[in-house]
């Protein structure tokens, strides 16, 4: 019963902090901004397609995971309706990517909904990578996709499913030709890209959970979630590591999360002090703590006493 009211309590001031912030004007955007939004992943998909046709894949594999990371914004605005788009242009984005990610975004879609109303909760399975080891979550990355598609579909409207459905058949057409191309147009500029596009992307899918779902949740007690201030490291993710303000916060869009972060950070500090990334002190006391036992047992190893002695001291 007492941890209970303890959580309750914790919820408790969280949303009396949520209350005093002032947020309502960062859910506008201006049109330059939603024009932004609308084309942000495609210049990097043309970009690593090009790199595959000259065969310069280390290059493709960069244009690659900028095109992935702006794509998985593009669709996460899409699912809470904040990219400043319509809702037809919305689902009408969300089934090309769909296409061109190779996962069906709307079955996601009512599981990250569901994830949002109960974070971390028994029912919600997209976070329930957060509760596992790194290892569990970096091999577990496709039966993860399996679960959150099952999941989705069973939570979905009906308007959903159906569009779900229709995303999963054209995701089978998309992997039907890739194989007629391995077979009869594999040294065709064209069967390269697309072979190419289809390996990388099914890689990136089952690498979702560990980055997008443990990273940002996993040893998660007050906040929920996780939240980043590296200024690259959010340039290269798009602002997708501003998690807990996203939490907190789900109608604002992603162009506004710096805004949001400043605010947040002077009302409630404590709830934005748990970093995705662990700073480099910490990185460098790990490695020492790594050392020391590992020195530690190579000494103990080596020690020349009776083991049976010493068992029975």
């Amino acid at each position: 019963m007492k941890p209970n009211n303890t959580q309750s309590q914790t919820e408790q001031k969280v949303k009396d902090v949520v209350r005093s912030i002032v947020w309502q004007d960062l859910r506008q955007l201006t049109g330059r901004q939603i024009a932004y939004n609308i084309i942000l992943p495609y210049p990097f998909l043309l970009l690593s397609w090009w790199f595959a046709s000259q065969s310069w894949y280390v290059l493709a594999c960069g244009a690659s995971y900028l095109f992935f990371a702006a794509a998985f914004r593009q669709a996460h605005d899409g699912y809470h309706h904040s990219l400043g788009a319509g809702r037809r242009l919305t689902t009408a984005i969300l089934l090309l990517l769909s296409v061109l990610l190779m996962t069906s975004l709307h079955s996601i879609r009512a599981t990250h909904m569901a994830h949002h109303r109960d974070p971390l909760g028994d029912h919600d399975v997209e976070g329930r990578l957060a509760k596992a080891s790194w290892q569990q979550a970096l091999l577990g990355g496709i039966t993860y996709r399996l679960a959150i598609y099952r999941q989705g579909l069973r939570l979905s409207s009906r308007r959903h499913r159906m569009l779900a459905w229709l995303e999963f058949g054209l995701i089978a057409l998309v992997i039907m030709g890739a194989l007629m191309m391995s077979v009869f147009a594999a040294s065709t500029v064209l069967g390269q890209v697309v072979l190419y596009h289809l390996v990388v992307m099914m890689l990136a899918n089952a690498s979702v959970g560990i980055i997008a779902v443990w990273g940002v949740h996993h040893d998660c007690d007050e906040t929920i979630a996780r939240t980043e201030r590296n200024p690259l490291v959010n340039l290269l993710t798009f602002n997708l590591l501003y998690h807990v303000e996203h939490h907190l916060f789900p109608a604002i869009p992603s162009n506004n999360l710096p805004a949001l972060a400043k605010r947040l950070d002077a009302a409630a500090l404590h709830l934005t002090n748990t970093p995705v990334l662990p700073s480099r002190t910490t990185v460098i006391k790990r490695m020492k703590r790594r050392w020391s036992a590992i020195k530690d047992t190579y000494q103990n190893s080596n020690d020349s006493e009776c083991p049976i002695r010493k068992r029975f001291a």
